[in-house]
């Protein structure tokens, strides 16, 4: 299928599991927008948010986990979105100074890029987020208050917005990961967060994204790993979100309108995280997937040990594999 002249795409990263390309912020966007110049592409969240900057560009469909799921299981089909109204939802429990940089951030993207921030709103009590890494390496959490997000995106859909932007409050996550900084191992919070964003996505059937809020707003001031650089130069990552969902591609029931599984002409993966939705569905569909051998996880779950038999096609680098569709 094609959508405007080119070939349609699914290029994931999935959060939190310490993937060497796209495991850390937004590292893995040089390398989706090298195919959105030749193919429009899906990508998760995870591909291009890097905090103050973001990897979105055109030709891509910004949509969350979830959502992905839901879309290759023929749940729902995508409607290309160019003016999504967003509405922002922060966690009581953030402190008012914080608070106030967030406010200031939201404003600032609004003023400069033009994006419709159509109403914010505070929890009604404290979300209370908990985050931590696996002993297999995974980074995870849990969300003791969920029903005070349910009222709060409840009301937010009320004052029409149709994209939820949420900010909770974290505790600082150095001591889970002190090597994140270097670019090795695990985001600590990004596997909460997707948690997040997917339970709004699967209740509500809207586009949304998740970022987190600090106490600690300074600027660090110690030279860190390239990969990991672009959070650690903002004192909010709320503008990633913002760029992103305000074209995120709006989500049907309705399977005659848009853009279905059906369309996608291919699927880029990481090799050894294969265990996932998409990479089955896709395989039930006749879709090509692509394992990029370069990209390695804390998973080993690779087309060796799930799937000898099919048709995956192993593949050293991200460039050989844009090369391998765009002949294909």
């Amino acid at each position: 299928m094609t959508y405007n002249n080119k070939k349609l795409g699914a290029f994931i990263v999935p959060t939190g599991i310490g993937a060497s390309i796209g495991g850390y912020a937004g590292d893995a966007s040089p390398y989706a927008r090298k195919f959105a110049k030749y193919t429009n592409i899906i990508v998760n969240p995870n591909v291009v948010n890097a905090g103050g900057f973001s990897g979105i560009c055109e030709n891509m469909f910004y949509v969350e986990g979830y959502s992905i799921d839901s879309f290759f299981k023929g749940e729902i089909n995508l409607l290309p979105s160019t003016d999504n109204k967003i509405g922002i939802i922060y966690d009581k429990s953030i402190p008012q100074d914080v608070l106030n940089v967030h406010r200031n951030t939201q404003n600032a993207v609004s003023a400069v890029y033009g994006i419709d921030i159509s109403a914010y709103t505070v929890t009604d009590e404290e979300v209370g987020v908990e985050f931590f890494i696996t002993d297999s390496g995974i980074s995870t959490g849990n969300i003791k208050n969920i029903q005070t997000l349910d009222r709060a995106c409840e009301k937010m859909l009320s004052l029409g917005c149709n994209a939820i932007a949420v900010v909770c409050f974290f505790e600082e996550p150095e001591e889970d990961n002190p090597e994140y900084a270097n670019g090795i191992g695990v985001d600590p919070v990004g596997g909460v967060e997707a948690v997040i964003s997917h339970y709004i996505s699967k209740k509500y059937k809207i586009p949304c994204a998740h970022s987190p809020a600090f106490e600690d707003y300074t600027i660090y001031p110690d030279l860190v790993n390239p990969k990991s650089s672009s959070e650690y130069i903002t004192p909010t990552f709320l503008p990633c979100i913002l760029l992103g969902l305000s074209n995120a591609p709006r989500l049907s029931t309705d399977l005659t309108k848009g853009i279905n599984v059906k369309d996608v002409d291919f699927l880029v993966m990481p090799h050894d995280c294969l265990g996932s939705v998409p990479v089955f569905e896709s395989l039930k569909n006749n879709i090509p997937v692509y394992a990029i051998t370069e990209n390695k996880t804390e998973l080993d779950i690779t087309k060796e040990k799930l799937f000898p038999n099919s048709n995956i096609i192993e593949i050293e680098t991200y460039e050989k594999c844009l090369e391998l569709i765009l002949k294909n």
